[in-house]
């Protein structure tokens, strides 16, 4: 079972803060960055005039409160699968809930696969623009410097994914306490101008909100683009509740970042008041000595950034593995202790390449702000939808509540993604085409899964009558164990229908063995194994794993042991069967999708090495298969 860092550990305060502020709140813990700064000098910015100024600051506080602490912090999280969160969790409550409702569940689980597709393309660009943002700070320094400032990003970006084979525990120990100095640095520099200027404290009134709105029409609507990069990061949030518990990081949030937050946005707005020709509020917030120091702490604070949005890029790509909308790939686990820790090397260096292609192309983080928005705004409004069928499907909330609060809530979500729309043309199609390409290739992996199992029905072979015709004329028996791996287990694996065709033999043990993930994320040991005896020799057994368990078969078979069957693991064979796919025009999928299929199955990890079986003890025997 998952324990969450805050629970097992002495020191509760300080592994809290370092833990859930390092890895939870990285994409929001550097929104101070370019937030503000893309509101006034972006495409669609507006004149910093005072008004205008108290506007913007506004809805940012605000945006933090109604999106991040009451949506996400407060209500989403409630929303959680045996404490983990994340949309993939999301997934495996609403396809329980709407159990009765297959049409419904098809509709809500294509918007979840959607919503996790976006998230990929979330995780190319904030590394992108965090990085290249705080490198910026070199030109505030000193203007010579600019030209550095591609090269030093680009050197920054290759260590830190270069360091993701060591685990996210060396990341976060190396970087997580400067987290705290950094949300303190943001504090200090935020009070040190509001002292100053204590008269944008009036931002926090709601109605200059709505007079902004009044006053700037289209384009005060438009600045809702940038006002949404204060508020990125909710969904790595919520995916990153199963480590820490939801209570640390409520506590966390409202104790120490959200203040830190807005009073450092409210710093720069005190700047942006007073000051003409504010080109980075951010940094010109520090004193001219401390320049250089911010801009290497800020480096360090988006690297962390980046941290959390790729580790939850490996563990949503795991869930996906498990819960079947995606073919394996290889998972190498960098904790002894922490099964969460997880670095899968395909994700790793098809993000790196993305990353660097996005920095090469956009060059400057407010060309990147372009394309930053539709991805995070278009996951948030899913995750409304699909939290509240949760809460109106297994907590029976009334249903005239349920609608109201959706209804709310997207209205805000969908007021944010419109606005990003006219970012399409400036680079906001980046995570549009990505989040359709990863979405294809999901639902061709699910779709074609099914129909392979169809396939595979047809031509197989009922187990019991086989079993009752063996017993009847039994073939030759050799010593040892027999482990056939099957997708169902009702029929006759067809490995073992071709060992007894050519080989003509039986193992005096024979195990037909059949993995079966369930839509929660652990399963415990004494609930791994399902143990059914045909005959003395003859046993069908079903393996439990949750979508965030190691797999590993070997391991979970040492069980069978303590229920009697007397197992050697040593003298086991496994017999595992190797389709090979051809596409047909029978009716199923189209011919594009069915081929799209098969290139993925062979290019799929070896399914020996993913279940963690040896592979000197694998037998393969290959059956083909028409789609």
């Amino acid at each position: 079972m998952s324990t969450t860092t805050a629970d097992t550990a002495p020191t509760r305060f300080s592994l809290l803060v370092i833990g859930a502020i390092g890895v939870v709140y990285g994409d929001i813990g550097t929104s101070p960055l370019y937030a503000l700064k893309e509101a006034f000098s972006g495409p669609h910015g507006v004149e910093p005039t005072h008004a205008n100024v108290l506007g913007v600051l506004s809805l940012i506080f605000w945006s933090l409160i109604f999106v991040v602490s009451v949506k996400y912090v407060m209500l989403i999280m409630r929303a959680d699968n045996h404490g983990e969160g994340g949309i993939m969790a999301l997934m495996a409550l609403v396809q329980r809930a709407t159990g009765e409702f297959p049409q419904l569940r098809w509709v809500l689980m294509t918007l979840g696969i959607f919503g996790a597709a976006l998230f990929y393309g979330d995780g190319m660009i904030t590394p992108a623009i965090s990085v290249l943002s705080a490198v910026e700070g070199l030109e505030v320094a000193t203007p010579a410097l600019k030209t550095y400032v591609i090269p030093l990003t680009l050197i920054v970006l290759l260590i830190l994914f270069f360091m993701q084979r060591h685990g996210t525990a060396r990341v976060g120990t190396l970087f997580g306490p400067v987290m705290i100095i950094w949300f303190i640095t943001l504090a200090i520099l935020g009070v040190r101008s509001i002292v100053q200027y204590p008269d944008v404290l009036a931002a926090l009134n709601p109605i200059y909100a709505v007079q902004f709105f009044q006053t700037t029409h289209w384009a005060g609507f438009l600045v809702l683009g940038a006002v949404v990069l204060a508020v990125t990061g909710c969904e790595a949030l919520y995916a990153d509740m199963g480590h820490f518990g939801k209570d640390s990081i409520r506590f966390a949030w409202f104790s120490f970042v959200l203040p830190a937050l807005v009073l450092n946005y409210f710093g720069q707005g005190a700047l942006l008041l007073h000051t003409s020709h504010v080109t980075n509020p951010f940094y010109e917030l520090a004193p001219a000595w401390a320049l250089y120091p911010m801009v290497s702490l800020s480096t360090c604070a988006t690297i962390i950034a980046s941290q959390a949005v790729i580790s939850g890029a490996f563990s949503i790509t795991r869930q996906a593995i498990q819960l079947g909308y995606s073919p394996r790939m290889g998972i190498q686990h960098t904790s002894e202790k922490e099964i969460g820790q997880i670095y899968i090397p395909f994700m790793n260096w098809g993000l790196l390449v993305g990353v660097l292609l996005l920095v090469l192309g956009f060059r400057t983080s407010s060309n990147l702000a372009a394309a930053y928005g539709i991805a995070v705004t278009g996951t948030m409004a899913i995750d409304t939808i699909l939290a509240f069928v949760v809460m109106r499907s297994l907590w029976h909330i009334n249903w005239f509540y349920t609608v109201l609060g959706m209804l709310i809530f997207l209205s805000v979500d969908i007021a944010f993604f419109s606005a990003n729309t006219e970012k399409i043309v400036q680079g906001g199609w980046f995570p549009l085409v990505i989040a359709l390409a990863i979405f294809t290739l999901m639902a061709t992996w699910k779709r074609g899964r099914a129909l392979l199992a169809e396939r595979l029905a047809e031509i197989s072979i009922k187990l019991a009558p086989f079993v009752q015709s063996l017993t009847k004329h039994p073939p030759q028996r050799v010593s040892g164990t027999a482990v056939f791996l099957t997708s169902n287990k009702d029929a006759v694996p067809h490995a073992m229908l071709h060992n007894l065709k050519h080989n003509k033999i039986l193992h005096e043990r024979v195990i037909i063995l059949n993995v079966r993930f369930q839509d929660v994320p652990y399963v415990e040991d004494s609930e791994r194994v399902d143990i059914e005896t045909f005959s003395p020799w003859l046993y069908r057994i079903r393996l439990n794993y949750g979508f965030k368990d190691q797999t590993d078969i070997p391991k979970a078979l040492e069980l069978c042991v303590a229920k009697g069957i007397p197992l050697d693991i040593m003298d086991t064979s496994f017999f595992l069967s190797r389709e090979t796919l051809i596409s047909t025009e029978r009716p199923g999928m189209p011919r594009w999708r069915e081929k799209l299929f098969i290139w993925m199955s062979r290019n799929a990890a070896y399914i020996a090495v993913y279940f963690n079986i040896p592979t000197n003890r694998v037998i393969e025997l290959g059956t083909q298969v028409e789609l």
